[in-house]
């Protein structure tokens, strides 16, 4: 396990998937006092709000995308 104990590795994955300190304390907090439902809401929580990140990442990616068609688009036009 690349030497590390399963905490570290907890906290590593944690800290990849983007929790700050409190959350990560928090699920700590939970996972001491055996809450492991709790534990599940909070990750799923997490997910949630990740991927209403990448649906508002997706919306600029759109906009961008017409930008760069019409540009292009124009460009063909007008020559």
């Amino acid at each position: 396990m690349n030497g590390l104990t399963e905490e570290q590795l907890l906290l590593r994955n944690l800290k990849d998937a983007g929790c700050g300190e409190a959350d990560i304390e928090r699920y700590f907090k939970l996972r001491a006092e055996g809450k492991e439902q709790e534990q599940l809401r909070f990750l799923s929580a997490h997910r949630v709000k990740l991927l209403d990140q990448v649906h508002e990442s997706q919306e600029k990616l759109d906009c961008l995308d017409y930008l760069i068609y019409s540009m292009k688009n124009n460009k063909k036009k007008g020559q």
